[in-house]
């Protein structure tokens, strides 16, 4: 396997509160905490957190290089003598390399550094200053790059959690105002963690009234930008594409530690859908805040801050590497369905779908989906799926703040179930053969009436798809894990002639080769029990944005 060269990684954390002096005490902004999950064991029992993690990585390998740059509330002067060929540009003001600390840390190059943005550390509170500092920060690490090795940057990445989304946003919108074109250019992919992009539902305090609270004046630009009557976020777009920014979006607000905030996502849903039965946030931010028009989302069961969090659990590091440095785009779609039991006999039912995606190897999964998660697609009347429901990318243009959420509709056309991204390259077994994921396929019915039961399951049942990525590749479907241990393990050939043996057993064969598409890409994946029936559409393509 070749070696990886990883892309200069930056973390911005989010919204740090009223007083941020505890923040500006945390040498890491909190990327160092991580989770333990009790009951589990090796790697799955304790992870270290996102930047530890980064930094003891095999696969995409990353120094901590946070203290290569200063960053004060007032501008400081250049230090005199030799700058190791930096100029006084950069070592003067308020976001400022040291050049000491570069010479040690920088020694080979900036590929593969992880750097920490402080923006607490600047001042005054705005969101227009953190984003100029954040794009002064991507100017010096390329700076950076470019001394040691001419002509090899390609950009950087950014991890940001929550408010450091909206930082983000700035940071780009400062850099391209700077130089068209040139946040595309000098920023490469960009994961979102929770972030309110389109506000915070319950956020309509204005201005004037914000800064009367105690201790809120300081901040109250921040706070003035979580307002959901906002559109600022549709700005993004014409800067960078969107294509490049994964929006990871929590779904667990119960394990949310602020219940005030859980309480008035739950009341904001009596607006939008007329009902207080929903709560559909990560405890704070909304699904359909923490999306973008036209960009790739994910959801995870994850609180939007807390012990076990979507800052702080094994879910996102490994998401977002696989967004970050993956080789092939994985698209998942249906085709056809068919529920043929169920239909509330005394009230009115309607249907909802839902798929939940988990790698082997490693006990986190890539993309959830179900009834306690508030997420998934529907609701459906009709049998077959088939109900024409919102295009979603038009629903995210609107402002938060308009009447109504339909938002759970498809991820994208064609009934697109979920996208995501995979290393062809990373092997997390030696006996591993092709990659492997587990759909958790759910078909659920609702009585809108509250007459008959109103959480029946028409459907559940898991599925084991392995994939063989390569020039063409290869698709099969097992119905357990038979074949999947290292200890049972099977190349394609073998599994080929399994599935040739077995053909005449048909969808009860353990292990079926699924049967590439003619007329478009992709393979069909039949789900077939009691009770429902579907055709799946899976397609594998290799990533080649513009990666080298």
């Amino acid at each position: 396997m070749a070696e990886v060269r990883t892309r200069p990684l930056i973390l911005v954390r989010g919204f740090g509160g009223l007083d941020v002096s505890s923040e500006q005490a945390n040498p890491y902004q909190g990327f160092n905490e991580g989770t333990v999950y009790p009951g589990r064991r090796g790697e799955n029992y304790i992870y270290e957190g996102f930047l530890l993690r980064a930094m003891k990585s095999t696969d995409y390998p990353y120094t901590d290089a946070t203290n290569v740059v200063g960053y004060y509330s007032s501008p400081v002067s250049s230090p005199a003598g030799d700058l190791d060929g930096w100029g006084p540009e950069d070592t003067q003001g308020t976001v400022v390399i040291d050049h000491q600390v570069a010479r040690r840390v920088l020694r080979e190059a900036a590929k593969g550094t992880l750097w920490v943005y402080r923006f607490y550390d600047l001042s005054p509170r705005s969101l227009q200053r953190y984003g100029e500092g954040l794009a002064r920060l991507i100017e010096l690490i390329r700076k950076a790059e470019e001394q040691n090795e001419p002509g090899a940057f390609d950009g950087v990445d950014l991890v940001c959690h929550s408010m450091g989304g909206l930082v983000m946003r700035e940071a780009l919108l400062t850099l391209d105002g700077q130089e068209p074109a040139s946040a595309a250019r000098l920023v490469h992919r960009i994961v979102t963690l929770g972030t309110p992009h389109r506000g915070i539902a319950f956020q309509r305090m204005p201005r004037w009234l914000v800064e009367t609270l105690p201790g809120a004046k300081a901040g109250s630009d921040e706070l003035s930008s979580f307002s959901p009557d906002s559109t600022r976020f549709l700005e993004l777009a014409k800067v960078f594409p969107l294509e490049r920014i994964l929006t990871v979006v929590g779904t667990n607000y119960r394990s949310y530690a602020v219940g005030a905030a859980s309480a008035l996502n739950r009341l904001s849903s009596l607006v939008d859908e007329g009902t207080l039965a929903t709560n559909r946030s990560d405890g704070l931010v909304k699904h359909s805040a923490a999306q973008l028009p036209g960009a790739p989302r994910t959801f995870v069961h994850k609180s939007h801050g807390g012990f076990d969090s979507v800052v702080n659990s094994r879910e996102t590091y490994e998401i977002a590497m696989r967004f970050l440095h993956g080789t092939h785009k994985i698209s998942l779609w249906l085709d056809e369905a068919e529920v043929t039991r169920g239909g509330d006999w005394f009230g009115s039912s309607e249907y909802y779908f839902g798929v939940s995606i988990k790698p082997r190897y490693v006990d986190f999964e890539l993309f959830h989906q179900s009834p306690e998660a508030e997420n998934c697609y529907g609701p459906f009347s009709r049998p077959d799926l088939s109900d024409p429901l919102p295009e979603l990318a038009g629903e995210l243009s609107k402002p938060l703040s308009e009447p109504g959420d339909r938002t759970t509709g498809w991820a994208g056309p064609d009934r697109l179930i979920w996208e995501g991204w995979i290393d062809g390259g990373i092997k997390p077994s030696t006996d591993a053969q092709g990659v492997v994921f587990r759909l958790d396929v759910y078909v659920g019915e609702r009585d809108v009436y509250g007459i008959g039961f109103s959480d029946n399951v028409i459907f559940r049942k898991q599925y084991y798809v392995q994939v063989f990525p390569g020039t063409h590749a290869e698709l099969f479907l097992h119905t357990g894990e038979q074949y999947l241990s290292e200890r049972g393990t099977h190349d394609a050939a073998a599994l080929r002639q399994m599935a040739h043996d077995d053909a005449h057993l048909g969808a009860a064969a353990p292990v079926q080769r699924l049967p590439e598409i003619t007329t478009r890409p992709g393979w069909f994946l039949d789900v077939v029990g009691t009770g429902f029936s579907a055709r799946l559409r899976v397609a594998v393509a290799a990533d080649g944005d513009d990666r080298t």
